[in-house]
């Protein structure tokens, strides 16, 4: 059974599964719609392939045997641009040359049909597990910092950081107190410029704009620090 620690990881997480059997596709759904935090269905790979343009999920469950686009060529096709985004391949066939090939496309698991929950959330779990040396930290829930990234993932978008600020996040998160404006100056600021007011101003300013509401606080005449 899905515990409620793996429950909440997973919440912060959307999911695109791929089945071209509708009872399998529905009962599958049924097990995890209230666990991840979006859930999109494709019936084949042609229009998996759309949905995954359209919407960047961070894991694809997808069957192999498929009308139009199987599991293989999907990935294979996804491969081609992202090495990132997170796979499970379900298949009836324990084929040598399928798994083969399934084992070029850097997969987290290759769960054999049928399918059942112990199946199932040992994938999952293997799924969270494949984050853990990417240095992702949960900010709030739905709100993710990847540091490998440097990435701030919200419930409806994706902010890029700019080098001072993945500096100053990750300093905020380490040290787990004020960052005073001496810290900041000294381990955020470069020699070649200089932290003025007005610079400080504008980088606090477009700093916010990517975190989630109201965690960044000033302490004045002091720093700052992150109330999580």
């Amino acid at each position: 059974m899905l515990n409620q620690e793996l429950i909440d990881q997973l919440s912060n997480f959307t999911l695109l599964y791929v089945e071209d059997e509708e009872g399998i596709r529905n009962n599958i759904f049924e097990i995890l719609q209230d666990v991840f935090k979006e859930i999109y269905l494709a019936k084949n790979g042609e229009d998996a392939y759309k949905i995954y343009v359209e919407k960047k999920p961070d894991l694809i469950i997808t069957d192999i045997r498929m009308p139009k686009l199987d599991g293989i060529e999907l990935i294979e096709k996804i491969r081609e641009t992202n090495s990132k985004v997170r796979v499970i391949i379900l298949s009836a066939y324990t084929d040598l040359d399928y798994m083969l090939k399934a084992a070029e496309l850097h997969l987290v698991k290759y769960i054999i049909k049928p399918i059942n929950e112990v199946k199932l959330v040992d994938a999952l779990e293997n799924f969270i597990n494949s984050y853990e040396n990417s240095k992702i930290s949960t900010l709030i829930p739905q709100w993710l910092f990847d540091e490998g990234r440097s990435t701030i993932k919200g419930p409806n978008e994706e902010f890029i950081l700019t080098k001072k600020e993945t500096m100053f996040l990750k300093l905020l998160l380490k040290k787990h107190r004020i960052i005073s404006y001496e810290e900041m100056e000294s381990t955020i600021w470069t020699h070649d410029s200089v932290m003025t007011q007005n610079a400080l101003r504008l980088f606090i300013k477009n700093f916010r704009k990517k975190l989630p509401p109201n965690v960044l606080k000033n302490v004045q005449g002091i720093g700052y620090q992150l109330v999580i």
